[in-house]
């Protein structure tokens, strides 16, 4: 906060933490996220949130059932099977495929201090080359003082 007790008008850089477990896995960032925007000042704005690795990603779906993430990493991997004869000698074309199919960047509005998020929305890192110590990055931007 500046002197006059305003949140400042510079955007706000923040880098998460995230420690997956199993190879593909979806891990629900929101609650986190939330409380760096809270710690922030920022009361309306816009969140960016990139992940900065090939082999994982960050997409917003359900997040009221944990199942609906469960069936998402199941379906992933049926859609983009690990061993399908993939020329890359790592071992992991179906990671960095999977990554491809989800992105590597989210933008949220924020409002009232929080992601602007639908009511059963959620923001979930979404590892596909795992288990892994792994990185997303925030930018909160507080919008312009009109």
């Amino acid at each position: 906060m500046s002197s006059a007790g305003k949140a400042s008008s510079a955007p706000r850089i923040e880098t998460l933490r995230v420690k997956t477990s199993r190879r593909t896995e979806w891990v629900n960032i929101t609650a986190e996220v939330n409380r760096r925007i809270a710690a922030s000042g920022v009361s309306t704005g816009t969140c960016q949130l990139y992940v900065p690795h090939t082999t994982a990603g960050i997409t917003i779906n359900e997040g009221y059932d944990p199942d609906v993430a469960r069936d998402m990493e199941a379906a992933f991997d049926r859609l983009v099977p690990r061993d399908a004869g993939y020329k890359h000698s790592e071992g992991n074309s179906d990671s960095h495929i999977k990554a491809t199919m989800t992105g590597c960047s989210q933008s949220v509005w924020i409002e009232d201090g929080r992601l602007r998020l639908g009511r059963w929305q959620a923001i979930f890192f979404c590892e596909f080359d795992g288990p892994r110590s792994r990185e997303v990055h925030l930018k909160i931007l507080p919008d312009p003082a009109i």
